[in-house]
């Protein structure tokens, strides 16, 4: 369990490195050198919309790949998701700037952040499955928690590097070139990650199924016909996670930077330390869901969400990196306490036939309701007046509470309460 868990982070962890460097050039970068001709905010907007795409394509990856591991195995999901993801990073850090090809610039970009998301959107449900698949029940959330710390490996990479970059270069050298060199990087990492996985062995209900004869021959059909209201509550549900993080990830760096000038550095380095001690936390709370249930903490972090919005926004406009600091780490803090949880909530939510393809597309549509439109709508909501954005907060609060009421008919799956086999349909009848 511990190498399929550590396969697992690790390969998660360089497709997060992927999309979130991505996010961090956008907010740092992109805007002026492929958006020259709109204003600061509209070129930042602008990148933000490139961003968003990946988030779009995320639902279709997970579509694609859903079919794979669903027909095929959880096992060629790995390989195939992490080659696509590596691929178009590293073409994204060869892609000429406006300067030399004009509008054919951010087109090139715009398509290679969508093969990143169709890439992301199979990695997520083929990762987690392999762990959730392997592991023993009364363990289930802990080993399946391995690749939920993936992410935060992934930021603290992507964001090391380009500290190191922003640190080290002068301002010219860093738009020159210097904001290239992570994507560059990926491309080693993929390889890294592709060998790591080269040994894994499929997972026991995959062969089971397979021997059965019982894998379904159109998982989306499946999906759509007899589980469509559990795959919206769990969106609506996960939103929240996606819009808190990306929130401090992404809109908060180009917000403390642009509009509070404060250093690239010091924003980099607030976010990433309260990154750093999410990561740490995320197996000390799938524990407590192993002991307390899914619900419970699902439910817990949404409140804790909604409450600390507000709070956060406003240490967030004190400039100081100490109070901003102590503003993400509890906005994090509450978003790990839902999606320590998931990797094992969601897989027990669906039958094993179309597991890989409705986990996935569940996760990954929440992505698109909570992580594409929040950068986008929190820069709208903060431009203009020298107040602290109240509106950002108050976004930000009711899409906790949309989801804590999707959490609220959502059933739980913990093994000592329910069998597995029937989570499923405990889970329609909730739904229904």
């Amino acid at each position: 369990m511990l190498r399929l868990a550590t396969a697992s982070l690790v390969g998660t962890a360089i497709e997060f490195f992927d999309f979130f460097v991505y996010g961090t050039a956008a907010a740092l970068v992109l805007g002026p050198l492929f958006f020259p001709t709109f204003s600061p905010i509209a070129g930042t907007l602008a990148a933000f919309g490139t961003f968003a795409i990946g988030f779009v394509a995320r639902p279709l990856g997970s579509v694609l790949f859903g079919h794979v591991g669903d027909r095929y195995g959880r096992r060629p999901v790995l390989f195939a998701s992490l080659l696509l993801t590596g691929c178009a990073t590293v073409a994204v850090g060869c892609v000429p700037t406006y300067e030399t090809l004009g509008i054919a610039a951010p087109l090139l970009l715009l398509t290679l952040r969508f093969l990143q998301g169709l890439g992301l959107g199979g990695e997520w449900g083929g990762a987690v499955l392999l762990t959730a698949e392997h592991a023993p029940a009364n363990r289930r959330a802990l080993w399946a928690s391995f690749p939920q710390i993936g992410p935060a490996v992934g930021f603290l990479l992507a964001n090391g590097v380009m500290l190191a970059l922003t640190a080290g270069l002068s301002d010219a050298d860093f738009r020159s070139w210097g904001w290239r060199v992570p994507f560059w990087a990926a491309g080693v990492l993929a390889a890294a990650g592709l060998l790591l996985r080269s040994s894994l062995a499929e997972t026991p209900q995959f062969e089971e199924l397979t021997a059965s004869g019982r894998r379904a021959s159109a998982p989306l059909a499946e999906i759509v016909r007899d589980h469509w209201r559990l795959v919206l509550l769990t969106a609506g549900a996960l939103a929240v996670g996606y819009a808190v993080f990306y929130t401090v990830s992404t809109w908060a760096l180009a917000y403390g930077t642009e509009r509070l000038g404060v250093s690239s550095t010091v924003m980099l380095t607030c976010v990433m330390a309260a990154v750093a001690i999410k990561g740490a936390a995320t197996p000390f709370v799938a524990l407590l869901s192993d002991r307390w249930g899914r619900r419970p903490l699902c439910l817990a972090g949404c409140a804790a969400s909604a409450l600390w919005m507000f709070p956060m926004v406003a240490l967030l406009h004190t400039a100081e990196p100490f109070l901003m600091f102590l503003g993400f780490l509890g906005s994090l803090l509450a978003f790990i306490t839902m999606f320590a949880v998931i990797a094992a909530y969601l897989p027990e939510l669906y039958e094993p036939r179309v597991r890989c393809t409705g986990a996935a597309v569940g996760y990954n549509l929440a992505g698109v309701l909570g992580g594409a439109l929040t950068p986008i709508v929190a820069t709208t909501l903060s431009d203009g007046g020298s107040g602290p954005p109240w509106g950002v907060a108050a976004y930000l609060t009711v899409v906790a509470l949309i989801s804590l009421g999707c959490f609220a008919l959502l059933p739980e799956t913990l093994p000592d309460r329910s069998e597995a086999a029937g989570a499923p349909k405990a889970a329609e009848a909730a739904t229904a």
